[in-house]
């Protein structure tokens, strides 16, 4: 462990082999795995467990208390996965009582300058925040998704896997596994095509999956009835009956739809 004299380290806090840079302040119920870096300037507190190999840059507060004027100071959690970069003036919040009591985020993510997850939170792998992307209380957030720079997620929102939120884009409605939002207020746009590419989807399965979202949100027939229309039609395809497990098991916040013309 390497520890620089300007540091403060609080009894009580578990520390493995980490490397803590000048002026950082970790808490007593803090936990550090093998590896991880705190570079300086560097803010750790409450019960916050971060994993093997992360990377916290300048200025960044882990595990602050849930800004939220219902919470007293009780006992609640954020656990942070391994491999994560965390970039300068990052802010993750610790989880509420109400909320289940825990901020989860995710292995492998890259979080930019400025990104900021809230209370009671849950983010999947390998997502990407880009500068000053922002969640609210409650937020769940898949594996791969990438959120654009300065979005703002309303609290209770799903973003599906693999999607994609566009810059400024606010969003008030879940977005679809594999979708691609943008606006303000954000509307669906189509799936997230690039995205889909980069990470080695099958030219077969982003053609099945165009074809569900062309069924799923174009024609005269009932929302439900289109849903089931897919399923008759794409049921063998895991990625299609991804999107519909995803808008069935939604109950907190209305499903983004393409804008109406």
């Amino acid at each position: 462990m390497s520890v620089h004299n300007t540091a403060i380290i609080d009894e009580g806090a578990q520390i493995g082999n980490a490397s803590i840079g000048a002026f950082c302040h970790v808490g007593s119920d803090v936990i550090l795995h093998d590896d991880v870096v705190l570079q300086n300037n560097v803010t750790v507190k409450g019960a916050t467990e971060i994993g093997a190999r992360t990377i916290v840059h300048p200025f960044s507060v882990l595990g602050g208390p849930p800004q939220h004027l219902g919470c007293n100071g009780e006992g609640t959690h954020l656990k942070i996965g391994s491999d994560n970069i965390i970039r300068e003036h990052v802010t993750m919040n610790r989880g509420t009582i109400a909320g289940g009591g825990t901020t989860s985020v995710g292995n492998n993510g890259f979080y930019m300058a400025g990104a900021h997850v809230a209370h009671d939170c849950n983010i999947g792998n390998n997502v990407i925040f880009a500068n000053n992307a922002t969640l609210g209380g409650h937020v769940q957030v898949g594996d791969f998704a990438f959120l654009g720079g300065l979005c703002a997620i309303h609290q209770f929102c799903r973003i599906g896997d693999y999607a994609f939120v566009g810059g400024c884009a606010a969003v008030a409605g879940d977005i679809i596994p594999f979708g691609s939002a943008i606006g303000n207020h954000a509307y669906l746009v189509g799936l997230n095509i690039i995205g889909l590419k980069r990470r080695g989807f099958s030219r077969q399965e982003i053609f099945n999956l165009r074809a569900a979202y062309r069924l799923l949100f174009d024609g005269d027939q009932t929302f439900k009835e289109r849903v089931a229309a897919v399923r008759e039609k794409h049921g063998d395809c895991p990625k299609v009956i991804s999107i519909l497990e995803f808008i069935e098991k939604g109950d907190s916040r209305p499903l983004m739809t393409p804008e109406r013309h």
